[in-house]
Protein backbone atom coordinates (compact mmCIF):
# COMPACT_ATOMS: atom_id res chain seq x y z
CA UNK A 1 0.00 0.00 0.00
CA UNK A 2 1.11 3.55 -0.72
CA UNK A 3 0.72 5.86 2.29
CA UNK A 4 0.76 9.65 2.05
CA UNK A 5 -0.48 12.63 4.02
CA UNK A 6 -3.69 14.45 3.14
CA UNK A 7 -3.45 18.17 3.91
CA UNK A 8 -7.22 18.54 4.22
CA UNK A 9 -7.66 16.27 7.22
CA UNK A 10 -4.13 15.18 8.16
CA UNK A 11 -5.09 11.51 8.17
CA UNK A 12 -2.57 9.19 6.52
CA UNK A 13 -4.09 7.56 3.42
CA UNK A 14 -4.02 3.99 2.18
CA UNK A 15 -4.35 3.34 -1.54
CA UNK A 16 -3.91 0.33 -3.78
CA UNK A 17 -0.42 0.12 -5.23
CA UNK A 18 -0.14 2.49 -8.21
CA UNK A 19 -0.06 0.78 -11.61
CA UNK A 20 2.11 2.36 -14.33
CA UNK A 21 0.37 2.90 -17.64
CA UNK A 22 0.79 0.02 -20.08
CA UNK A 23 0.57 0.29 -23.89
CA UNK A 24 -2.00 -1.81 -25.74
CA UNK A 25 -2.44 -2.47 -29.46
CA UNK A 26 -5.45 -4.73 -28.91
CA UNK A 27 -8.83 -3.36 -27.80
CA UNK A 28 -9.94 -6.53 -26.01
CA UNK A 29 -6.72 -6.67 -23.97
CA UNK A 30 -7.10 -2.99 -23.08
CA UNK A 31 -10.64 -3.61 -21.81
CA UNK A 32 -9.41 -6.53 -19.70
CA UNK A 33 -6.83 -4.27 -18.05
CA UNK A 34 -9.46 -1.58 -17.41
CA UNK A 35 -11.68 -4.17 -15.74
CA UNK A 36 -8.81 -5.39 -13.58
CA UNK A 37 -7.88 -1.90 -12.40
CA UNK A 38 -11.47 -0.82 -11.80
CA UNK A 39 -12.45 -4.01 -9.94
CA UNK A 40 -9.34 -3.74 -7.78
CA UNK A 41 -10.18 -0.13 -6.82
CA UNK A 42 -13.86 -0.63 -5.99
CA UNK A 43 -13.16 -3.85 -4.10
CA UNK A 44 -10.55 -2.03 -2.04
CA UNK A 45 -12.99 0.75 -1.13
CA UNK A 46 -15.89 -1.60 -0.38
CA UNK A 47 -13.71 -3.77 1.86
CA UNK A 48 -12.30 -0.79 3.76
CA UNK A 49 -15.76 0.69 4.17
CA UNK A 50 -17.06 -2.52 5.72
CA UNK A 51 -14.08 -2.62 8.08
CA UNK A 52 -14.56 1.01 9.14
CA UNK A 53 -18.27 0.54 9.82
CA UNK A 54 -17.62 -2.53 11.96
CA UNK A 55 -14.93 -0.87 14.03
CA UNK A 56 -16.65 2.56 14.15
CA UNK A 57 -13.19 4.13 14.07
CA UNK A 58 -10.86 5.40 11.36
CA UNK A 59 -7.25 6.36 11.88
CA UNK A 60 -6.52 6.86 8.18
CA UNK A 61 -8.08 7.87 4.90
CA UNK A 62 -8.83 5.30 2.21
CA UNK A 63 -8.59 6.23 -1.45
CA UNK A 64 -8.63 4.44 -4.79
CA UNK A 65 -8.58 5.83 -8.31
CA UNK A 66 -10.46 5.46 -11.55
CA UNK A 67 -8.55 3.78 -14.36
CA UNK A 68 -7.61 5.93 -17.32
CA UNK A 69 -7.17 5.50 -21.05
CA UNK A 70 -4.69 7.80 -22.77
CA UNK A 71 -3.42 8.43 -26.29
CA UNK A 72 -0.46 10.48 -27.49
CA UNK A 73 -0.06 11.37 -31.13
CA UNK A 74 2.39 13.76 -32.75
CA UNK A 75 0.93 13.72 -36.25
CA UNK A 76 -2.41 14.54 -37.82
CA UNK A 77 -4.48 11.48 -38.57
CA UNK A 78 -5.60 10.70 -42.08
CA UNK A 79 -9.07 9.29 -41.54
CA UNK A 80 -12.18 8.56 -43.52
CA UNK A 81 -13.87 11.98 -43.67
CA UNK A 82 -17.28 10.29 -43.42
CA UNK A 83 -16.58 9.25 -39.83
CA UNK A 84 -18.22 11.34 -37.10
CA UNK A 85 -15.99 9.95 -34.33
CA UNK A 86 -13.03 7.66 -33.66
CA UNK A 87 -10.14 10.10 -34.06
CA UNK A 88 -8.63 13.10 -32.29
CA UNK A 89 -8.63 16.43 -34.13
CA UNK A 90 -5.03 17.51 -33.51
CA UNK A 91 -1.67 16.09 -32.38
CA UNK A 92 -1.33 16.09 -28.60
CA UNK A 93 -1.95 14.20 -25.37
CA UNK A 94 -5.47 12.92 -24.69
CA UNK A 95 -6.97 11.05 -21.75
CA UNK A 96 -10.27 9.95 -20.21
CA UNK A 97 -11.16 8.44 -16.86
CA UNK A 98 -13.25 5.29 -17.13
CA UNK A 99 -15.91 3.76 -14.91
CA UNK A 100 -17.94 0.55 -15.15
CA UNK A 101 -15.98 -1.12 -17.97
CA UNK A 102 -18.32 -4.10 -17.49
CA UNK A 103 -21.25 -1.91 -18.55
CA UNK A 104 -19.49 -0.08 -21.38
CA UNK A 105 -17.32 -2.87 -22.77
CA UNK A 106 -18.82 -2.99 -26.29
CA UNK A 107 -18.89 0.79 -26.52
CA UNK A 108 -15.26 1.06 -25.41
CA UNK A 109 -14.08 -1.68 -27.77
CA UNK A 110 -15.56 0.23 -30.71
CA UNK A 111 -13.88 3.47 -29.62
CA UNK A 112 -10.53 1.76 -28.98
CA UNK A 113 -10.51 -0.10 -32.29
CA UNK A 114 -11.13 3.12 -34.20
CA UNK A 115 -8.37 4.96 -32.33
CA UNK A 116 -5.89 2.16 -32.98
CA UNK A 117 -6.85 2.01 -36.65
CA UNK A 118 -6.91 5.75 -37.30
CA UNK A 119 -3.79 6.79 -35.39
CA UNK A 120 -1.55 3.73 -35.40
CA UNK A 121 -0.49 4.49 -31.83
CA UNK A 122 -0.98 2.30 -28.76
CA UNK A 123 -3.56 3.28 -26.16
CA UNK A 124 -2.24 3.53 -22.62
CA UNK A 125 -4.16 2.01 -19.70
CA UNK A 126 -3.27 2.84 -16.10
CA UNK A 127 -4.42 4.58 -12.94
CA UNK A 128 -5.71 8.15 -13.14
CA UNK A 129 -5.30 10.85 -10.51
CA UNK A 130 -9.10 11.05 -9.98
CA UNK A 131 -10.35 9.34 -6.79
CA UNK A 132 -13.45 7.16 -6.90
CA UNK A 133 -16.09 8.51 -4.49
CA UNK A 134 -17.23 5.89 -2.01
CA UNK A 135 -20.85 6.34 -3.12
CA UNK A 136 -19.93 5.20 -6.63
CA UNK A 137 -17.79 2.26 -5.54
CA UNK A 138 -20.47 0.35 -3.67
CA UNK A 139 -22.40 -2.29 -5.64
CA UNK A 140 -25.87 -1.53 -6.98
CA UNK A 141 -28.49 -1.71 -4.30
CA UNK A 142 -26.13 -1.63 -1.31
CA UNK A 143 -27.81 -0.03 1.69
CA UNK A 144 -25.66 2.21 3.87
CA UNK A 145 -26.77 2.33 7.49
CA UNK A 146 -26.80 6.04 8.31
CA UNK A 147 -26.76 5.37 12.04
CA UNK A 148 -23.62 3.24 11.68
CA UNK A 149 -21.89 5.98 9.69
CA UNK A 150 -22.79 8.54 12.37
CA UNK A 151 -21.00 6.46 15.02
CA UNK A 152 -17.64 6.99 13.31
CA UNK A 153 -15.09 9.10 15.16
CA UNK A 154 -14.53 11.11 11.94
CA UNK A 155 -17.01 12.42 9.36
CA UNK A 156 -17.31 9.94 6.52
CA UNK A 157 -15.96 12.48 4.02
CA UNK A 158 -12.73 12.64 6.02
CA UNK A 159 -12.22 8.90 5.61
CA UNK A 160 -13.40 8.33 2.02
CA UNK A 161 -13.70 10.52 -1.03
CA UNK A 162 -17.15 11.88 -1.86
CA UNK A 163 -18.49 13.17 -5.22
CA UNK A 164 -16.71 16.28 -6.44
CA UNK A 165 -18.89 18.67 -8.43
CA UNK A 166 -15.84 20.07 -10.23
CA UNK A 167 -15.44 16.63 -11.87
CA UNK A 168 -19.12 16.06 -12.69
CA UNK A 169 -20.07 19.05 -14.82
CA UNK A 170 -20.70 19.25 -18.58
CA UNK A 171 -17.85 21.49 -19.68
CA UNK A 172 -16.60 18.94 -22.20
CA UNK A 173 -19.89 18.37 -24.04
CA UNK A 174 -20.80 22.06 -23.75
CA UNK A 175 -17.54 22.99 -25.48
CA UNK A 176 -16.35 25.20 -22.61
CA UNK A 177 -13.59 22.92 -21.30
CA UNK A 178 -10.23 24.69 -20.99
CA UNK A 179 -7.35 22.38 -19.99
CA UNK A 180 -4.91 23.56 -17.37
CA UNK A 181 -1.24 23.85 -18.23
CA UNK A 182 0.09 20.35 -18.83
CA UNK A 183 -3.36 18.74 -18.61
CA UNK A 184 -4.35 16.25 -21.31
CA UNK A 185 -7.21 17.03 -23.66
CA UNK A 186 -10.38 14.93 -23.20
CA UNK A 187 -10.87 11.70 -25.13
CA UNK A 188 -14.46 11.20 -23.98
CA UNK A 189 -17.46 13.55 -23.64
CA UNK A 190 -17.92 12.71 -19.94
CA UNK A 191 -15.60 12.15 -16.99
CA UNK A 192 -15.94 8.96 -14.98
CA UNK A 193 -17.48 10.80 -12.03
CA UNK A 194 -20.04 12.46 -14.31
CA UNK A 195 -20.97 9.04 -15.70
CA UNK A 196 -21.23 7.47 -12.25
CA UNK A 197 -23.41 10.33 -11.04
CA UNK A 198 -25.86 9.77 -13.88
CA UNK A 199 -25.86 5.98 -13.50
CA UNK A 200 -27.01 6.40 -9.91
CA UNK A 201 -29.60 9.02 -10.90
CA UNK A 202 -30.99 6.70 -13.57
CA UNK A 203 -31.57 3.96 -11.02
CA UNK A 204 -33.31 6.47 -8.76
CA UNK A 205 -35.57 8.04 -11.37
CA UNK A 206 -36.48 4.92 -13.37
CA UNK A 207 -36.30 2.07 -10.79
CA UNK A 208 -34.26 -0.04 -13.21
CA UNK A 209 -30.52 -0.61 -13.30
CA UNK A 210 -28.43 1.01 -16.03
CA UNK A 211 -27.39 -2.37 -17.45
CA UNK A 212 -30.94 -2.86 -18.74
CA UNK A 213 -31.01 0.31 -20.88
CA UNK A 214 -30.96 -0.25 -24.63
CA UNK A 215 -29.34 1.72 -27.44
CA UNK A 216 -32.67 2.99 -28.80
CA UNK A 217 -34.86 5.06 -26.49
CA UNK A 218 -38.46 6.23 -26.69
CA UNK A 219 -39.58 9.10 -24.47
CA UNK A 220 -43.27 9.73 -23.93
CA UNK A 221 -45.39 12.14 -21.92
CA UNK A 222 -48.41 9.87 -21.44
CA UNK A 223 -48.94 6.67 -19.49
CA UNK A 224 -51.17 5.34 -22.28
CA UNK A 225 -48.08 4.74 -24.41
CA UNK A 226 -46.40 2.83 -21.60
CA UNK A 227 -49.49 0.68 -21.08
CA UNK A 228 -49.51 -0.20 -24.77
CA UNK A 229 -45.75 -0.85 -24.78
CA UNK A 230 -46.06 -3.19 -21.79
CA UNK A 231 -49.00 -5.08 -23.30
CA UNK A 232 -47.09 -5.51 -26.55
CA UNK A 233 -43.87 -6.57 -24.79
CA UNK A 234 -45.60 -9.12 -22.57
CA UNK A 235 -47.39 -10.61 -25.57
CA UNK A 236 -44.02 -10.89 -27.35
CA UNK A 237 -42.52 -12.69 -24.39
CA UNK A 238 -45.40 -15.18 -24.27
CA UNK A 239 -44.92 -15.86 -27.98
CA UNK A 240 -41.19 -16.58 -27.70
CA UNK A 241 -39.79 -13.05 -27.79
CA UNK A 242 -40.18 -12.30 -31.52
CA UNK A 243 -36.53 -11.32 -31.75
CA UNK A 244 -36.26 -9.88 -28.23
CA UNK A 245 -34.65 -11.68 -25.28
CA UNK A 246 -36.47 -10.32 -22.23
CA UNK A 247 -38.69 -7.56 -20.94
CA UNK A 248 -37.68 -5.55 -17.86
CA UNK A 249 -40.01 -3.38 -15.78
CA UNK A 250 -39.43 -1.11 -12.74
CA UNK A 251 -37.97 -3.03 -9.83
CA UNK A 252 -35.84 -4.99 -12.34
CA UNK A 253 -38.80 -7.29 -12.89
CA UNK A 254 -37.58 -9.55 -15.70
CA UNK A 255 -39.81 -11.61 -17.97
CA UNK A 256 -37.70 -13.80 -20.30
CA UNK A 257 -38.70 -14.75 -23.83
CA UNK A 258 -41.02 -17.73 -23.80
CA UNK A 259 -42.36 -17.00 -20.33
CA UNK A 260 -45.78 -15.78 -19.36
CA UNK A 261 -44.73 -14.52 -15.94
CA UNK A 262 -41.74 -12.61 -14.52
CA UNK A 263 -38.81 -14.77 -13.46
CA UNK A 264 -37.09 -12.30 -11.11
CA UNK A 265 -37.33 -8.88 -9.52
CA UNK A 266 -39.81 -7.17 -7.21
CA UNK A 267 -42.12 -4.42 -8.42
CA UNK A 268 -41.78 -1.23 -6.34
CA UNK A 269 -44.59 -0.31 -3.95
CA UNK A 270 -45.09 2.87 -6.00
CA UNK A 271 -43.79 3.85 -9.40
CA UNK A 272 -40.73 6.13 -9.54
CA UNK A 273 -40.79 9.62 -11.00
CA UNK A 274 -39.92 8.49 -14.53
CA UNK A 275 -40.38 4.72 -14.84
CA UNK A 276 -38.43 2.88 -17.55
CA UNK A 277 -39.29 -0.29 -19.45
CA UNK A 278 -36.79 -2.26 -21.50
CA UNK A 279 -37.49 -4.62 -24.38
CA UNK A 280 -34.02 -6.14 -24.59
CA UNK A 281 -32.16 -7.55 -27.55
CA UNK A 282 -28.58 -8.76 -27.95
CA UNK A 283 -25.79 -6.15 -27.74
CA UNK A 284 -28.24 -3.54 -26.44
CA UNK A 285 -30.07 -3.27 -29.76
CA UNK A 286 -33.51 -3.33 -28.16
CA UNK A 287 -35.81 -0.49 -27.09
CA UNK A 288 -36.13 1.39 -23.80
CA UNK A 289 -39.30 3.40 -23.14
CA UNK A 290 -39.44 6.06 -20.42
CA UNK A 291 -42.50 7.94 -19.26
CA UNK A 292 -41.01 11.36 -18.54
CA UNK A 293 -44.27 12.93 -17.48
CA UNK A 294 -45.06 16.52 -18.38
CA UNK A 295 -42.70 19.46 -18.71
CA UNK A 296 -39.26 20.51 -19.93
CA UNK A 297 -37.63 20.08 -16.52
CA UNK A 298 -38.31 16.34 -16.54
CA UNK A 299 -37.26 16.13 -20.20
CA UNK A 300 -33.89 17.73 -19.45
CA UNK A 301 -33.36 15.75 -16.25
CA UNK A 302 -33.77 12.33 -17.82
CA UNK A 303 -31.84 13.09 -21.01
CA UNK A 304 -28.97 14.54 -18.94
CA UNK A 305 -28.57 11.07 -17.45
CA UNK A 306 -29.49 8.75 -20.33
CA UNK A 307 -26.87 10.54 -22.44
CA UNK A 308 -23.94 8.99 -20.53
CA UNK A 309 -25.02 5.56 -21.82
CA UNK A 310 -24.24 6.82 -25.35
CA UNK A 311 -27.46 5.57 -26.99
CA UNK A 312 -27.64 5.38 -30.77
CA UNK A 313 -30.86 7.39 -30.99
CA UNK A 314 -33.75 8.73 -28.95
CA UNK A 315 -37.22 9.72 -30.10
CA UNK A 316 -40.05 11.69 -28.56
CA UNK A 317 -43.47 10.10 -29.01
CA UNK A 318 -46.25 12.03 -27.38
CA UNK A 319 -49.24 14.30 -27.70
CA UNK A 320 -49.29 17.89 -28.82
CA UNK A 321 -51.62 20.77 -29.52
CA UNK A 322 -52.25 21.17 -33.24
CA UNK A 323 -51.96 24.83 -34.24
CA UNK A 324 -53.46 24.66 -37.75
CA UNK A 325 -57.17 24.50 -38.51
CA UNK A 326 -56.48 21.96 -41.28
CA UNK A 327 -55.18 19.45 -38.74
CA UNK A 328 -57.46 16.80 -37.25
CA UNK A 329 -57.25 15.01 -33.92
CA UNK A 330 -55.02 12.00 -34.42
CA UNK A 331 -52.88 13.57 -37.15
CA UNK A 332 -49.12 13.17 -36.87
CA UNK A 333 -46.49 15.89 -36.68
CA UNK A 334 -42.94 15.13 -37.78
CA UNK A 335 -40.73 17.89 -36.36
CA UNK A 336 -38.07 19.32 -38.63
CA UNK A 337 -37.42 22.45 -36.56
CA UNK A 338 -38.06 23.67 -33.02
CA UNK A 339 -39.02 26.88 -31.25
CA UNK A 340 -37.36 26.70 -27.86
CA UNK A 341 -39.24 28.48 -25.10
CA UNK A 342 -38.58 25.79 -22.48
CA UNK A 343 -35.79 27.85 -20.81
CA UNK A 344 -34.20 24.88 -19.00
CA UNK A 345 -31.27 24.70 -21.44
CA UNK A 346 -30.64 28.40 -21.93
CA UNK A 347 -27.43 28.31 -19.85
CA UNK A 348 -26.04 25.21 -21.60
CA UNK A 349 -27.12 25.73 -25.20
CA UNK A 350 -27.77 29.33 -26.29
CA UNK A 351 -31.02 30.00 -28.12
CA UNK A 352 -29.12 31.16 -31.21
CA UNK A 353 -27.89 27.58 -31.75
CA UNK A 354 -30.10 25.93 -34.41
CA UNK A 355 -31.29 22.38 -33.78
CA UNK A 356 -31.18 20.69 -37.21
CA UNK A 357 -33.27 17.78 -38.39
CA UNK A 358 -31.16 14.64 -38.85
CA UNK A 359 -31.71 12.95 -42.20
CA UNK A 360 -31.21 9.40 -40.92
CA UNK A 361 -33.86 9.87 -38.24
CA UNK A 362 -36.32 11.78 -40.42
CA UNK A 363 -36.17 9.18 -43.19
CA UNK A 364 -36.72 6.35 -40.70
CA UNK A 365 -39.73 8.08 -39.13
CA UNK A 366 -41.39 8.94 -42.43
CA UNK A 367 -40.83 5.43 -43.78
CA UNK A 368 -42.26 3.95 -40.57
CA UNK A 369 -45.40 6.10 -40.89
CA UNK A 370 -45.83 4.89 -44.47
CA UNK A 371 -45.42 1.22 -43.56
CA UNK A 372 -47.73 1.26 -40.54
CA UNK A 373 -50.50 3.42 -42.01
CA UNK A 374 -50.31 2.07 -45.57
CA UNK A 375 -50.22 5.61 -46.98
CA UNK A 376 -47.44 7.09 -49.09
CA UNK A 377 -46.52 10.07 -51.22
CA UNK A 378 -49.14 12.77 -51.51
CA UNK A 379 -51.70 10.68 -49.59
CA UNK A 380 -49.44 10.72 -46.53
CA UNK A 381 -50.09 14.45 -46.21
CA UNK A 382 -53.66 13.62 -45.20
CA UNK A 383 -52.51 12.41 -41.77
CA UNK A 384 -48.99 13.81 -41.27
CA UNK A 385 -47.50 17.25 -41.48
CA UNK A 386 -43.80 18.09 -41.32
CA UNK A 387 -42.93 21.40 -39.72
CA UNK A 388 -41.88 23.38 -36.68
CA UNK A 389 -42.75 22.26 -33.15
CA UNK A 390 -42.80 24.88 -30.39
CA UNK A 391 -41.98 23.81 -26.84
CA UNK A 392 -43.00 26.02 -23.91
CA UNK A 393 -42.77 25.80 -20.12
CA UNK A 394 -46.25 27.17 -19.34
CA UNK A 395 -48.89 24.44 -19.50
CA UNK A 396 -51.72 26.96 -19.23
CA UNK A 397 -50.52 29.39 -21.87
CA UNK A 398 -54.09 29.59 -23.22
CA UNK A 399 -55.23 31.44 -20.07
CA UNK A 400 -53.14 34.55 -20.69
CA UNK A 401 -53.48 37.25 -23.36
CA UNK A 402 -52.96 35.15 -26.49
CA UNK A 403 -51.99 37.91 -28.92
CA UNK A 404 -48.26 37.81 -28.20
CA UNK A 405 -47.71 34.00 -28.10
CA UNK A 406 -50.00 33.42 -31.11
CA UNK A 407 -48.11 36.02 -33.12
CA UNK A 408 -44.78 34.35 -32.32
CA UNK A 409 -46.15 30.92 -33.17
CA UNK A 410 -47.47 32.19 -36.48
CA UNK A 411 -44.21 33.96 -37.38
CA UNK A 412 -42.22 30.81 -36.59
CA UNK A 413 -44.53 28.75 -38.85
CA UNK A 414 -45.17 26.38 -35.92
CA UNK A 415 -47.66 23.61 -36.56
CA UNK A 416 -47.68 22.04 -33.08
CA UNK A 417 -46.98 22.93 -29.48
CA UNK A 418 -45.88 20.79 -26.52
CA UNK A 419 -43.71 20.94 -23.40
CA UNK A 420 -40.94 18.40 -24.03
CA UNK A 421 -39.92 17.87 -27.67
CA UNK A 422 -37.55 20.79 -28.19
CA UNK A 423 -35.84 20.02 -24.87
CA UNK A 424 -35.23 16.41 -25.85
CA UNK A 425 -34.00 17.41 -29.32
CA UNK A 426 -31.77 20.18 -27.96
CA UNK A 427 -30.20 17.89 -25.38
CA UNK A 428 -29.68 15.30 -28.12
CA UNK A 429 -27.86 17.97 -30.10
CA UNK A 430 -25.83 18.99 -27.04
CA UNK A 431 -24.88 15.43 -26.13
CA UNK A 432 -24.34 14.24 -29.74
CA UNK A 433 -27.20 11.72 -29.48
CA UNK A 434 -29.30 11.44 -32.68
CA UNK A 435 -32.84 12.65 -31.97
CA UNK A 436 -36.24 12.91 -33.58
CA UNK A 437 -39.85 13.81 -32.78
CA UNK A 438 -43.14 12.35 -33.96
CA UNK A 439 -46.16 13.78 -32.17
CA UNK A 440 -49.87 13.12 -32.36
CA UNK A 441 -52.44 15.95 -32.29
CA UNK A 442 -54.66 15.49 -29.26
CA UNK A 443 -56.32 18.93 -29.14
CA UNK A 444 -56.55 22.21 -31.06
CA UNK A 445 -56.89 24.96 -28.43
CA UNK A 446 -56.73 27.81 -30.97
CA UNK A 447 -59.68 26.31 -32.82
CA UNK A 448 -62.01 25.36 -29.98
CA UNK A 449 -61.13 21.67 -29.80
CA UNK A 450 -60.00 21.10 -26.21
CA UNK A 451 -59.18 17.85 -24.44
CA UNK A 452 -62.43 16.52 -22.97
CA UNK A 453 -62.73 13.19 -21.10
CA UNK A 454 -64.93 11.41 -23.63
CA UNK A 455 -63.01 12.65 -26.65
CA UNK A 456 -59.72 11.71 -25.02
CA UNK A 457 -60.81 8.15 -24.30
CA UNK A 458 -61.87 7.51 -27.89
CA UNK A 459 -58.73 9.15 -29.21
CA UNK A 460 -56.40 7.11 -27.01
CA UNK A 461 -58.04 3.81 -27.95
CA UNK A 462 -57.81 4.59 -31.63
CA UNK A 463 -54.41 6.19 -32.00
CA UNK A 464 -51.87 5.21 -29.31
CA UNK A 465 -51.24 1.67 -30.57
CA UNK A 466 -50.57 2.84 -34.12
CA UNK A 467 -48.34 5.69 -32.95
CA UNK A 468 -46.26 3.31 -30.84
CA UNK A 469 -45.89 0.83 -33.71
CA UNK A 470 -44.58 3.66 -35.87
CA UNK A 471 -41.98 4.64 -33.27
CA UNK A 472 -40.88 1.03 -32.81
CA UNK A 473 -40.57 0.51 -36.56
CA UNK A 474 -38.51 3.69 -36.95
CA UNK A 475 -36.07 2.46 -34.32
CA UNK A 476 -35.91 -0.93 -36.04
CA UNK A 477 -34.97 0.79 -39.29
CA UNK A 478 -32.21 2.77 -37.55
CA UNK A 479 -30.90 -0.32 -35.76
CA UNK A 480 -30.22 -1.86 -39.17
CA UNK A 481 -27.72 0.92 -39.94
CA UNK A 482 -24.08 0.81 -38.78
CA UNK A 483 -23.55 3.07 -35.76
CA UNK A 484 -21.26 5.37 -37.76
CA UNK A 485 -24.17 6.03 -40.13
CA UNK A 486 -26.59 6.92 -37.36
CA UNK A 487 -24.21 9.20 -35.43
CA UNK A 488 -24.32 12.19 -37.73
CA UNK A 489 -21.45 14.59 -38.42
CA UNK A 490 -24.01 17.37 -38.01
CA UNK A 491 -23.66 16.97 -34.25
CA UNK A 492 -19.87 17.48 -34.15
CA UNK A 493 -18.26 20.84 -33.32
CA UNK A 494 -14.82 22.16 -34.39
CA UNK A 495 -12.93 20.36 -31.61
CA UNK A 496 -14.52 17.06 -30.63
CA UNK A 497 -13.66 14.14 -28.39
CA UNK A 498 -12.64 10.94 -30.15
CA UNK A 499 -15.24 8.91 -28.31
CA UNK A 500 -18.75 9.04 -29.76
Amino acid sequence: MKTFDMSRDNLPADCPEATPAKPFHDAEAAIAELRRLYDRSVTFLADRFETVLKSATASRRYRAFYPQVALTTRTHARVDSRLAFGHVPLPGDYAATITRPDLFDRYLIEQFELLLKNHGQPILIGDSATPIPLHFALPDGVYVDGAAAERLDHPLRDVFDVPDLTATDDRIVNGTFEPKLGEALPLAPFTAQRVDYSLHRLSHYTATRPRHFQNFVLFTNYQFYVDEFCAMARAMMREGGQGYDEFVEPGDVVTPAGAGEPASGVAPARLPQMPAYHLKRGHGQGVTMINIGVGPSNAKTITDHVAVLRPHAWLMLGHCAGLRNSQALGDYVLAHAYVREDHVLDADLPLWVPIPALAEVQVALEKAVEEVTGLSGYDLKRIMRTGTVATIDNRNWELRDQRDPVQRLSQSRAIALDMESATIAANGFRFRVPYGTLLCVSDKPLHGELKLPGMATDFYKRQVAQHLRIGMRALDLMSELPSERVHSRKLRSFFETAFQ
